[in-house]
């Protein structure tokens, strides 16, 4: 069976998840490369494993969260639906079978929060482990005072942590956020529509969401 590590090591997915960040790193966005595609693999495996689903199915999230921005290299926009599509055809030829190969780009198209939906549970998983990526250390941009308000929000954040509680069936987001850079509010501004779209993947697998900022429960 084909593992995450076998399409870490397929040199045309590593073209393409180079080069994607590359172009988005000109656009001025936040790092998409391999700390974020790393990070957010290991994330939706250890989402599946820790609530008891089969080690296959965390296995199938791990490869969709690595994979989930390759569609970058072709444009930022529907970036999802570019991704799914070359997966496609990478994830056939790598002798995955049909059945995990439709479970994977239907993860990959699903998670943006324009217009993604938690359609099975590695969808669901790769949603909240994507959206759960938000630290200083993804912002490219050197200069502070020209920081757009995905830099500021970025970088405000210290720390950042996934926890999954599979007893209680609750996935809590924790973060701390310096507010002398950005208040807690402009987060809100920028992140709504993810943490919603995380609420909603949460509770496809059966748990509820919660997010924590300094301390405080705000969902």
């Amino acid at each position: 069976m084909v593992t995450v590590e076998d399409v870490k090591n397929n040199p045309v997915i590593d073209s393409f998840i180079r080069k994607g960040n590359e172009y988005l790193g000109v656009m001025g966005f936040t790092e998409h490369g391999y700390r974020h595609l790393n990070l957010v693999s290991a994330i939706a495996y250890n989402i599946l494993l820790g609530l008891g689903y089969p080690q296959r199915n965390a296995e199938l999230a791990a490869i969709a969260g690595y994979l989930h921005d390759i569609g970058n290299v072709i444009s930022r926009n529907e970036h999802g639906i570019s991704g799914a599509n070359l997966c496609f055809s990478i994830l056939m030829d790598m002798g995955v079978p049909p059945d995990e190969v439709a479970v994977i780009i239907s993860a990959i198209a699903n998670h943006e929060e324009s217009h993604g939906q938690p359609v099975n549970d590695v969808a669901a998983a790769l949603i909240v482990a994507d959206k759960s990526d938000v630290h200083r250390t993804r912002v490219r941009n050197p200069d502070f005072v020209t920081f757009d308000i995905h830099d500021r929000v970025n970088y405000a954040v210290e720390h950042a942590f996934l926890k999954v509680d599979s007893t209680r069936r609750v996935i809590t987001m924790e973060l701390s956020i310096d507010i002398s850079i950005c208040p807690v509010m402009e987060y809100f501004e920028i992140f709504l529509t993810r943490m919603v779209l995380c609420r909603r993947a949460a509770n496809f697998l059966h748990c509820n969401f919660e997010l924590i900022i300094n301390g405080s429960k705000l969902l």
